[in-house]
């Protein structure tokens, strides 16, 4: 009862003190795809990619109410770093949904001014505009020496007139949000007399961009100004900023897959990275009576560790502004996985090879490393139980016989082609014509033949199977990632053998640059039998996911295919990502480039993913058209071949 009261009270309490216009609401996750579809169109870097931003402090003054509610004393700031533009989680500060939804655009098309450094397509006036703004606010000042505060002042009014100079269109736009937001700020009146002074220059910078250079020191028990919503909160690259779900290596996640997860509820925190402890194993002689128990609370106990998820945990990191990331030693996924370290020769696949070397590019750098990786191919070892021939399992027959129904109908017949000089029979209809022809004086045609042939499709195709850690996640009680790929492969294969295209299975995963795992499942030369099952049904999760390689070793075995149609096929489920470098945007860059060198031999790349998030940053590396995100990762094994037959129409 005390507990419900409290709520009660709370949300009463809240809702007096005001700011807010929860009818209003607009959600980043409802207007994600449009605001980054916006923001690379206004010549924004396509490589980042769109994430929650952080809610920080900011000491403005509060009312009463507000410092009674306990609420608006974090706010999220738009803000943009060298990999990821962050966007207020939700929108409700306006008082109409349609002002939030446009502030969202605005705070993208800001982002993309930040980024565009070529103003060609502006007119002589604008440039001059700018130029003149620029010298006015920075002068021969280096930015760097100057104070967060400043910065952001003067960056937000040279970013705001350099996108009203560049997109006219926005002009209108720009003011209703205008008034909307000074219509919602303090009054300067009301203020006390410095920071009433600031409040008034702050309103002013956002009517005229460019004309406040700077703003009155507060006195000692001054208050910062209120957030200004129309503007960006950071303009360096901020390492702290991270999702502290969203990042980590993937084998120190064992997380279980859960397709009911709320994408509204994710938030970002900022983090700050902490050392691990030392272990203690006892009390000091130093150590005295009254000072035991302060001392015992800092003593590292050895604590079973619980696999089930806590419920509160959610909401506990959601109530902090900043959380401590420590990277221990001792991992539980090390406690109970016992496969983490690379296996025994004896245990592993069969080696092939010394081992391939291939580039890598270093958007860093913009330089492609040559012989940066080293790439090792693998096979089944024919000896290994696992591996063992065997029939399609019992639970896809009959799935695989529908396929086979349907993709039957791709495979080409025989059929009857007219107009031949030479042929197997003669063509009765182009006889009659040359005859009439010959009686009325024209010359009669010589192509009176017709010839049955049979037409065969001529493409081929390379399945690639990302085979990382994160596969072994489950995404039912039954299943894990690992077995709907196995699957996946297994109906591919049957529905191919029903065209009679040419196509080859592999798989891959890494453990730095310098072992990148390519298992080699059914080549282009290997029929589909039951020893391409075996080698299927024995794949199992591996480690890291290294894509910009694996998809250039299969790109490079996909050339040597003398067909007319090459497509590359890849499964995956997350984001490339390795223990080294390869991470983050060095792995999405990287990747990208390897899909451009697979489309300049002619070949053609399509990733299907279960990754939820896919839509964020596939299009940059496939392009809008070259992808599908799966949200339901059960409807794989059946939709996969439905994208082949689609993708090869």
């Amino acid at each position: 009862m005390e507990e419900y009261v409290g709520k009660l009270w709370h949300r009463l309490v809240t809702r007096a003190a005001g700011g807010h216009y929860p009818e209003a609401a607009v959600k980043l996750k409802d207007i994600d795809r449009v605001a980054g579809v916006f923001f690379r169109a206004l010549g924004g870097d396509p490589g980042l990619r769109l994430a929650a931003a952080t809610a920080d402090a900011h000491g403005a003054r509060r009312s009463f109410l507000s410092r009674l509610a306990g609420s608006d004393e974090r706010i999220p700031r738009a803000r943009m770093d060298e990999s990821t533009l962050r966007l207020p989680i939700m929108l409700d500060v306006l008082p109409e949904r349609s002002l939030n939804r446009e502030l969202y655009l605005w705070l993208a098309a800001l982002a993309a001014a930040q980024h565009e450094q070529e103003f060609a397509q502006l007119d002589q006036a604008a440039r001059e505009r700018l130029r003149s703004a620029h010298a006015a606010l920075f002068g021969n000042e280096d930015p760097a020496a100057l104070d967060a505060g400043t910065l952001e002042l003067r960056h937000n009014q040279l970013a705001t007139l350099c996108t009203l100079l560049r997109w006219p269109g926005l002009q209108a736009r720009y003011q209703r949000l205008l008034a909307a937001v000074l219509a919602v700020r303090p009054d300067p009146a009301r203020l006390p007399q410095v920071e009433g002074e600031r409040e008034r220059l702050i309103c002013q910078a956002m009517r005229e961009p460019g004309s406040v250079r700077q703003l009155p020191p507060l006195p000692a028990k001054g208050m910062p100004h209120q957030p200004v919503q129309l503007w960006l909160g950071a303009f360096s690259a901020s390492p702290e900023l991270i999702l502290a779900s969203g990042q980590g290596a993937e084998a120190e996640s064992n997380a279980e897959f859960r397709p009911d997860d709320k994408e509204d509820q994710r938030q970002a925190h900022r983090v700050e990275r902490v050392q691990d402890e030392p272990e203690k194993h006892g009390l000091t002689l130093a150590t005295t009576i009254e000072n035991i128990l302060s001392v015992a609370e800092f003593i590292k106990v050895k604590r079973s560790t619980d696999d089930e998820p806590d419920d509160n945990a959610a909401d506990a990191a959601a109530s902090m502004e900043q959380l401590a990331l420590m990277r221990n030693e001792e991992r539980i996924a090390s406690k109970v996985r016992f496969d983490l370290d690379l296996p025994s020769a004896a245990e592993d696949d069969v080696v092939l090879g010394e081992g391939i070397p291939l580039p890598e590019w270093d958007y860093r750098k913009q330089l492609l490393r040559e012989d940066h990786v080293r790439l090792q191919e693998l096979r089944a070892a024919a000896s290994d139980p696992r591996a063992a021939p065997c029939p399609l399992p019992e639970p896809l027959r009959r799935t695989a016989r529908h396929l086979h129904r349907q993709f039957a109908a791709l495979q080409p017949g025989r059929r009857w082609l007219k107009g031949r000089v030479d042929g197997t029979e003669l063509d009765v209809d182009a006889v009659v014509r040359a005859a009439t022809d010959r009686a009325t004086g024209q010359h009669p045609s010589d192509q009176l033949y017709l010839s049955l042939e049979k037409r065969e499709r001529d493409l081929s195709c390379l399945a690639l199977a990302d085979l990382s850690l994160s596969t072994d996640a489950w995404i039912s009680s039954e299943a894990r990632i690992i077995d709907v790929i196995r699957d996946s492969l297994l109906l591919f294969g049957e529905a191919l053998m029903a065209t009679g295209d040419r196509f080859a299975l592999c798989g891959f995963s890494s453990v730095k640059r310098s072992n990148v795992r390519f298992h080699r499942l059914k080549d282009f030369e290997q029929r589909f039998d039951d020893s391409a099952r075996g080698r299927i049904m024995a794949i199992k999760p591996g480690y890291y996911t290294r894509l910009g390689a694996a998809i250039r070793h299969a790109s490079n075995i996909l050339e040597k295919q003398a067909t007319g149609r090459r497509v590359l096929l890849i499964l995956s489920d997350g984001k490339p990502n390795d223990l080294d470098l390869y991470d983050g945007r060095y792995g999405i860059e990287d990747t990208r480039v390897a899909v451009i060198e697979a489309r300049s031999k002619g070949i053609i790349p399509f990733c299907v993913t279960i990754d939820r998030e896919g839509a964020s940053y596939l299009p940059h590396l496939f392009g809008p058209g070259g992808y599908a995100v799966i949200r339901d990762p059960a409807e794989l094994p059946a939709r996969l071949p439905l994208f082949y037959a689609q993708i090869t129409r």
